[in-house]
């Protein structure tokens, strides 16, 4: 039963493994019996194994010749059969490489990280998110997920690809989506806005849906589904069309405000925007002193998110509460 139970595991085994095993134990069994064929000249086992490495591997040092008939016939066995399997063993190595890395650039092989982001959609967008995170130091666990481009669009940087649609389970689990930290889903520029808003909030489902607890960002493109995302578990939304129109009428009322704005978020690595929960010391305080605090080391206190209604207070007098978050540029 023992034996049938390894002969079972054996054939189970992939091929590279099976090769290889096949040849560690053919090298293995020569080099046991060649002190036994001819132990003036192989004194130990280990000698035995030696040789027969550098003989089936076609290497041939010479250090070690057998003399004897016997022992040059074990040699020449050993030539024929083993040649082949170290051979074979190679070549499989190289055509699971060869497979894998294809697989990889077309977007077939599944992402086994955990604590990573994945971004859904590949447009201009994407491909300046990409290029910012891979900045970063460490660069970010990326996954990007998308049915458009026939093959990996950045292959240059530390990107994971997933070819398919976001909202088909088997591609989010090949995302491997029940480990991710956020999943970000960018509209499709490739179709009106209604239907690119429609199109995003299917995929949100299906991600809620497999991991209800992943922290999940859309891009909305038109107010109405707004609340409608949110209702799809949506964590946060961001309006492009809102930010967009937003910067163009700062530009007409105050010219050059928009690319003030635009070299602002630009100087990503020398400057971010963050949300900071308050510390111990500034709960209470107004936002005027809190401000001036935080200049002190170099953070610049833009507003305060409330914590109640989650509106923006700019008001000096207002004092900052344990639920409040700090909107800060940290340069």
């Amino acid at each position: 039963m023992k034996v049938r139970s390894w002969l079972v595991s054996y054939w189970r085994m992939s091929t590279a493994l099976r090769l290889l095993v096949t040849a560690s134990a053919t090298i293995i069994v020569f080099g046991a019996f060649m002190p036994l064929i001819e132990p003036q000249t192989f004194r130990t086992m280990f000698d035995g194994v030696w040789w027969a490495i550098v003989t089936a591997a076609t290497i041939g040092y010479g250090d070690i010749v057998p003399e004897t008939v016997a022992g040059k016939l074990a040699a020449i066995v050993l030539i024929a059969v083993g040649t082949g399997i170290i051979g074979a063993y190679f070549a499989s190595v190289s055509a699971a490489a060869a497979t894998r890395e294809t697989a990889h650039t077309n977007g077939q092989l599944a992402y086994k990280e955990h604590g990573h982001i994945i971004i859904v959609g590949w447009n201009e967008r994407t491909r300046e998110m990409l290029l910012r995170l891979a900045e970063q130091d460490p660069p970010s666990r990326v996954v990007l997920i998308d049915a458009t481009v026939p093959s990996h669009p950045l292959p240059h940087i530390p990107v994971h690809f997933i070819k398919g649609a976001a909202h088909d389970d088997a591609v989010l689990e090949k995302a491997n989506l029940g480990h991710a930290r956020f999943v970000l889903i960018t509209a499709d520029p490739h179709k009106t806005e209604e239907e690119a808003d429609r199109d995003t909030i299917v995929a949100l489902l299906a991600a809620k849906s497999l991991n209800p607890s992943v922290y999940a960002i859309v891009e909305i493109l038109t107010a109405r589904h707004v609340p409608n995302a949110f209702r799809a578990g949506a964590d946060e939304v961001i309006q492009t069309n809102l930010l967009a129109s937003a910067a163009m009428t700062a530009s007409l009322y105050s010219p050059g405000a928009a690319s003030a704005l635009e070299r602002m978020l630009g100087r990503f690595g020398e400057q971010t925007l963050r949300l900071l929960p308050p510390t111990e010391q500034q709960i209470g305080q107004p936002f005027a002193a809190v401000q001036q605090q935080l200049l002190a080391q170099h953070i610049a206190l833009l507003g305060v998110v409330c914590g109640d209604s989650g509106s923006l207070s700019i008001r000096p007098q207002r004092l900052i509460e344990k639920d409040d978050r700090l909107f800060v540029l940290v340069s």
